[in-house]
């Protein structure tokens, strides 16, 4: 693991050693907020902000928006299909629609959303385009150079055609693949994995290493009929045998007794690897972890010429395994989709990176952070701003020291929430920067879980809300309080926990969510087999002791310990100096959305957290800071 800090650099740095600033640009434009990249996060960014009102730009280095969704060709979306928050479940709503439905989407079974790549960048580009003026996206340009000074950033870019132009803008967003914005901008950062000493994460490493996830080239197949002859010219150094255990094959090399390889994980049938990503329309995506087209290269700290000479050999290596496919399989009737991606090779435009820089922020959320959230040293929970339930998800067997590195293939946690703080670099010489997409303040580890497309695409969405209130109320971005983007978020149909118990449209989701993120009452994390689940319990009965209210008001409601009647919390209601009519309770209690007023029966968790939000409404009146401590 390394640690970078460029922050005593000059103010103009230039990323790579490029151009500064200063050079002579055909045009600039002026926004308040500028996101540069346009992948799964930036995209969302720029949505979120230009909705709040806010004049906002993306600019994007390929032709296509949506990042590894899209551009990538990830277009089997990992996890997250109960908690659809914000626009990752405006996106999944419309390729239902766009699809015929939601069975429609479950034609591979990696995921319960597949759909093709072009189908994703056709709907990202028409909810973009539905931000009216407020939103500006300029594709295939690349990032030059950056300067800030006294919150204020000029960027500088080059597109296609030769022309650079600049961008000054109040506040910046790094949707990048890699960190690069971040870098350019002097925050510090880490590559690789941190030892357990650092993070106090138990399953880390005892030393830190600089190993970063495999990458991988997807492409997308497709299926030109049984007699079709799609083989493709056998690539450059051809060798199958890294691909023999990606099928059940003649040439497999696997545990007699137990059928499984090396890495521990079994072979599946040539059927079932090429079915893992069938997208609808007969196309199959090839991005298959055993044995499969996963590449280990570490690009990160490479100039651009680099990394496309780096790429190539990635490129290659997918195309070998096609050839694979076709030949040693006999499946030469799928070929190379002709209508998918519009490039020379029909790959994808960019590798889908696992990992990135990682910046140092605010917070810094780690796997234990998301296993015990109650328990940790920080209340991270409180300031959630996105949710994820797929496992911990590593691919490192690409690696040629994998077997020195930690056993991380779907470590089990609970469904979580990743903290604002994650965001915001922690340094007082970059202001008015965020950090989105993969290049977050987490660890290494849990970055294999946050690093999925739905929690990718909330992570931006955030920073949008965020850029946006900054930009709104005239603060620095470090200002702008974690409570008011909260309530942004929840107004755009976003999950800050991940409560399954409601869905978005409930008349109280809300109120569920915003107790849940003061802590007064506690969910409840469960991992069953592969499904992360958090529940708030809101049909079970209430407990005097399940109500953690000390650290809000000093002292506790006098209710004793065991189940609260729905006569003794109106009546502890009414001791707190709520007026409740003695006449017409039930009438009281339904003004509220409730129903079978009974003074005699146990009440609910859910009604207790509906009247404590509307009564005292602790959410707003109680402010919170990055690590979740209550602020007096």
């Amino acid at each position: 693991m390394r640690t970078f800090n460029n922050a005593a650099l000059a103010v103009v740095i230039a990323l790579f050693g490029l151009v500064s600033c200063t050079e002579k640009v055909a045009e600039t434009y002026n926004v308040d907020v500028l996101v540069v990249g346009g992948g799964a996060s930036g995209i969302s960014a720029g949505v979120q902000s230009a909705r709040m009102g806010v004049q906002t730009m993306i600019v994007e280095e390929t032709p296509w928006v949506g990042g590894m969704l899209t551009a990538a060709g990830v277009s089997c979306v990992d996890g997250n299909y109960k908690l659809q928050s914000g626009l990752f479940g405006e996106f999944a709503d419309s390729l239902a629609v766009r699809y015929g439905g939601w069975e429609a989407l479950k034609t591979g079974w990696v995921s319960h959303i597949n759909f093709e790549p072009h189908v994703g960048q056709e709907i990202l580009t028409n909810i973009a385009d539905g931000c009216g003026d407020k939103l500006t996206v300029i594709r295939e340009a690349a990032m030059v150079s950056v300067e800030g000074l006294d919150g204020d950033w000029t960027v500088v870019f080059e597109g296609n055609d030769g022309k650079k132009f600049a961008v000054n803008a109040g506040v910046l967003i790094d949707g990048t693949e890699l960190g690069d914005i971040a870098k350019a901008c002097g925050v510090e950062y880490k590559i690789g994995m941190e030892a357990a000493s650092d993070t106090g994460e138990s399953i880390a490493p005892e030393q830190a290493n600089d190993v970063i996830q495999d990458l991988t080239f997807v492409t997308i197949l497709k299926d030109y009929g049984k007699d079709a002859d799609m083989t493709i010219a056998k690539p450059e150094g051809y060798d199958p045998a890294p691909f023999y255990n990606s099928a059940t094959h003649a040439m497999n090399v696997a545990d007699p007794e137990t059928g499984k390889t090396e890495t521990g994980q079994t072979i599946w049938s040539p059927g079932m690897m090429i079915t893992y990503g069938k997208t609808p329309n007969g196309k199959y995506m090839i991005n298959w972890p055993i044995y499969g087209n996963d590449y280990y290269i570490n690009s990160i700290e490479m100039t651009p010429a680099e990394r496309k000479e780096a790429y190539k050999k990635a490129k290659n290596f997918t195309l070998c395994f096609i050839y694979f496919i076709q030949t040693e399989l006999g499946m030469k009737h799928l070929g190379l989709a002709d209508d998918e991606f519009p490039t020379e090779d029909k790959l994808a435009f960019i590798p889908y990176h696992r990992e990135s820089r990682r910046i140092v922020g605010e917070a810094f959320f780690t796997i234990d952070a998301a296993a015990a959230p109650y328990d940790y040293k920080h209340p991270y929970y409180r300031t959630g701003i996105a949710v994820g339930d797929y496992a911990v998800d590593h691919h490192h067997f690409r690696h040629p020291e994998w077997r020195t590195l930690p056993d991380l293939h779907f470590y089990p946690i609970p469904s979580y929430n990743v903290p604002m703080g994650v965001l915001v670099p922690k340094q007082d010489d970059v202001k008015d920067l965020l950090v989105a997409e993969k290049s977050v303040s987490v660890s290494n580890l849990i970055n294999g879980a946050t690093r999925l497309q739905p929690v990718v695409m909330q992570l931006g969405q955030a920073a949008g809300a965020i850029a946006a209130l900054s930009i709104m109320q005239g603060k620095s971005v470090d200002k702008v309080s974690v409570r008011q983007v909260q309530a942004a978020l929840l107004d755009a149909g976003s999950y800050i926990m991940p409560y399954l118990d409601l869905p978005k449209d409930h008349q109280h989701f809300k109120a569920v969510q915003r107790i849940g993120a003061t802590g007064i009452l506690r969910g409840e994390g469960r991992n069953v087999g592969w499904a992360n689940q958090t529940w708030f319990r809101t049909d079970d009965p209430l407990f005097a002791e399940e109500l953690f209210i000390k650290e809000f008001y000093g002292g506790d409601l006098g209710l004793g310990n065991g189940p609260v009647t729905v006569g003794k919390l109106v009546e502890t209601f009414r001791r707190l100096g709520i007026s409740v009519p003695r006449d017409a309770e039930a009438s009281w209690w339904a003004k509220f959305g409730l129903e079978n007023y009974d003074a005699k029966r146990t009440a609910t968790r859910l009604e207790a957290a509906v009247l404590i939000d509307a009564l005292f409404n602790p959410f707003m009146n109680f402010r919170v800071d990055y690590e979740g401590n209550i602020l007096r």
